[in-house]
């Protein structure tokens, strides 16, 4: 069994979905040659009736960018990013994830540029980014305008031409003794967490990072395929550095929130979305996989939510320009920490999923003057965000309507209000009613007429509309 409780997919990310050969084909590799220490074979522990470790305030109430260096602007520069660090402050922005800043593997590569994601050096940034000394000036201003920063690692596996290639017990081997690489992805070589080697060189790495730069966390890469133990033993480690970092694991695996990271992905949920947008599913899909995910999570675990990213295809283009604000305005209400994707917040549509993973596309920035409602949206749903606790904080209770294959409604709540969100994931407008009943509900959607008093439980909702009440306790 791969992992209890939940699919071999789930567990997986996308990037690996679209990598990996058949499931068969795996299975069968495995079963030839074995299953090599840090594999996504492990043997996983039951953990839902834990709590999930405490989580810094920061991080819970954050919203993350996730900023591709080489795209976010034309320059492809640290320095760029650095100067358009007080425009994401201002956005309301809390934490700038930087993907993969070292230099790329150009042994195997794939297109014309490489992944960024075959590291060729973990000491060392890509010089084509900058130096060491703008990256430790880019840490300093972030910090000085309030933000936080995180970079990837990617400790699974390396490039073909890593400096670690000289000493090949670092990897894993077949039964003829050559490197392997993880899956079928071929312009990377896997890891071997079972020689206690790499183990120290890779925390030497995470140590490194955070102390000499003053970063203020990680999001690891594929986390679930190395060893829960490794980035348990991590965490204790970096935490005497700096006790109030973050650990964002690229997985979807209960047993890493139990004590080793702050937060995953919420794939289940992604994907549940996207189903009931596309047409594939009922918008109920949503509500069950949240349901699914605490039955097998810590109690109180975390999750990224998530509507665009480097793995998927633009939500923009996917999903249509009025379907991706209902989707990103259900991730900015549900609970987890909100994720925004390079250039999503003026509606830009600039591929990043591979094959444009390996070129360089960079973010046009002058689609926010054909798209205006897409800054206009974020400019009011972060601050929405911020200032109500509840949709940071709160419980959630899900409520029923009129219409459940169609329409979302759900309530947020803590010690001062309830927030009630009702979202409309399909092209047809609804009339209906909603559960939620009863006196004292304001409107307070950014976009609308807000500060006038609710007809809850009736409720109207436009094409892909969105609408959101709150009452005071």
């Amino acid at each position: 069994m791969l992992t209890p409780n939940r699919s071999f997919e789930m567990t997986m990310s996308p990037r690996a979905l679209l990598r990996r050969r058949s499931l068969p084909a795996l299975l069968l590799c495995l079963s030839i040659l074995g299953t090599p220490a840090g594999s996504m074979a492990q043997a996983r522990r039951d953990v839902h009736a834990l709590d999930a470790r405490p989580v810094a305030p920061w991080v819970r109430d954050g919203v993350i960018y996730e900023l591709n260096v080489r795209t976010f602007s034309p320059e492809g520069t640290f320095n760029a990013v650095t100067a358009r660090l007080p425009e994401l402050q201002k956005l309301g922005v809390t934490i700038v994830w930087l993907m993969p800043i070292h230099p790329l593997g150009q042994v195997k590569k794939k297109g014309s540029v490489g992944s960024p994601y075959a590291v060729r050096d973990y000491m060392e940034v890509n010089p084509q980014y900058g130096t060491k000394d703008d990256l430790k000036r880019l840490v300093r201003e972030a910090h000085r305008v309030g933000l936080k920063v995180i970079i990837d690692i990617v400790a699974n596996h390396t490039a073909w031409d890593n400096v670690l290639m000289k000493t090949p017990s670092y990897y894993r081997r077949d039964a003829s003794g050559q490197i392997v690489s993880p899956y079928d992805w071929t312009d990377v070589a896997a890891l071997n967490y079972g020689n206690p080697a790499t183990r120290t060189y890779m925390l030497g790495v995470l140590q490194y990072w955070l102390r000499d730069f003053d970063l203020d966390g990680f999001r690891c890469d594929v986390a679930g395929e190395v060893p829960t133990d490794f980035w348990e033993e991590a965490r204790r480690s970096l935490e005497k550095i700096k006790p109030d970092l973050m650990m964002l694991a690229e997985s979807h695996e209960p047993e890493l929130l139990a004590s080793a990271f702050d937060l995953d992905y919420g794939w289940p949920g992604y994907h549940a979305l996207k189903d009931a947008i596309l047409g594939n599913r009922s918008a109920r899909a949503v509500h069950d996989e949240w349901e699914a995910e605490r039955r097998v999570y810590p109690k109180g675990a975390l999750h990224m939510g998530i509507s665009d990213d480097h793995d998927e295809k633009r939500a923009i283009t996917f999903f249509g320009e009025r379907a991706a604000l209902a989707a990103s305005a259900l991730v900015f209400t549900m609970d987890g920490v909100p994720l925004l994707y390079n250039g999503m917040e003026v509606g830009d549509a600039t591929e990043s999923f591979a094959p444009a993973l390996f070129e360089k596309m960079p973010v046009w920035w002058a689609m926010k003057e054909r798209r205006p409602e897409f800054p206009r949206f974020y400019e009011g749903m972060i601050p929405l965000r911020r200032a109500h606790s509840a949709l940071r904080r709160g419980s959630t209770t899900w409520v029923r309507n009129t219409d459940e294959d169609r329409v979302i409604t759900f309530v947020r709540s803590d010690a001062t209000e309830d927030v009630l969100v009702a979202v409309n994931l399909t092209n047809r407008a609804f009339a209906g009613t909603v559960e939620e009943a009863g006196a004292g509900f304001t409107e307070i959607t950014p976009w609308a007429a807000s500060g006038t008093a609710a007809a809850v439980p009736a409720l109207t909702l436009d094409p892909w509309g969105v609408r959101i009440f709150r009452r005071a306790k």
